[in-house]
């Protein structure tokens, strides 16, 4: 007698029968390990870094079903001041370096060292800044892609929207991801 492979060939080889690769990551879990894939994978970031005195630089590194990845460098003293990220969801992972996130009523801070993941939803509020006396590399993937990026008057960022948020200079090319 015949086996079902004999009879009907190796379902692995039959796209139809496979189930369907998700078109991008589903979960936080997910994105997160997207994040630590890339991050990973430092033949494909590191020699596209670049470091500016005058702002921070930022490079849309790929795009996906949905979902945007950036890559920003920091020098010493540059921050991206309170803002929240409209209505897109993220992780920011720090590639190299070290960079402080400032956010909440009272701006809790948080040291992010090389390796350290904040993952956020639509809304969040936060403010990043390089503290340190060395640059700094991060990773950043937007769900939905970012389409904006508000920027908020309180030099402490605060976890809701304020009434009047102060319109950003610009939409996608906005260095403050």
């Amino acid at each position: 007698m015949n086996s079902d492979v004999q009879i009907a060939g190796d379902p692995l080889a039959i796209p139809h029968l496979l189930p369907p690769v998700p078109a991008h990551p589903s979960t936080v879990s997910a994105f997160a390990g997207l994040a630590r894939t890339i991050a990973a994978d430092r033949d494909s970031w590191a020699s596209l870094v670049q470091y500016d005195a005058t702002s921070r630089w930022y490079h849309r590194l790929r795009t996906g079903p949905g979902y945007e990845v950036w890559l920003l460098s920091w020098v010493p003293g540059q921050g991206s001041g309170a803002h929240d990220h409209g209505r897109s969801s993220g992780v920011l992972t720090v590639l190299q370096g070290e960079l402080t996130e400032r956010v909440g009523t009272r701006g809790a801070r948080h040291a992010l060292r090389a390796g350290a993941q904040r993952v956020f939803a639509p809304g969040y509020v936060h403010d990043v800044v390089n503290d340190a006396l060395e640059p700094a590399v991060s990773l950043h993937i937007y769900f939905p892609g970012l389409t904006e990026m508000p920027l908020h008057p309180t030099q402490s960022a605060e976890l809701s929207a304020p009434a009047r948020p102060v319109a950003a200079p610009g939409t996608l090319g906005v260095p403050g991801r």
